[in-house]
C-alpha cells in the first residue's frame, strides 16, 4: 500500500489536509479487490479518526 498525503487550499483561504491510498493486492479479482479495501476503510481506525475531516480517496490494483 502506498498513503500520499498532502496539502489542499481551502475556500477560506486556509490550509487542509488530504490523503489517497493506493493498495495492490495479489491473487484476488479486481470486484474482490475493490470490497476488500472499502471493507478495510470502514473499520481502520485511521480511517474512522479523519472520516468527514479530510478527503481521502482509495483505489485498488490487483497485481
Amino acid at each position: 500500500m502506498v498513503a500520499e498525503v498532502g496539502i489542499r487550499p481551502e475556500e477560506d483561504g486556509a490550509y487542509g489536509l488530504s490523503a489517497a491510498l493506493h493498495v495492490e493486492l495479489a491473487g484476488v479479482d479486481q470486484a474482490t479487490a475493490d470490497q476488500f479495501v472499502e471493507a478495510a476503510h470502514k473499520v481502520c481506525p485511521y480511517s474512522n479518526a479523519t472520516r468527514g475531516n479530510i478527503p481521502v480517496t482509495i483505489d485498488a490494483t490487483v497485481a
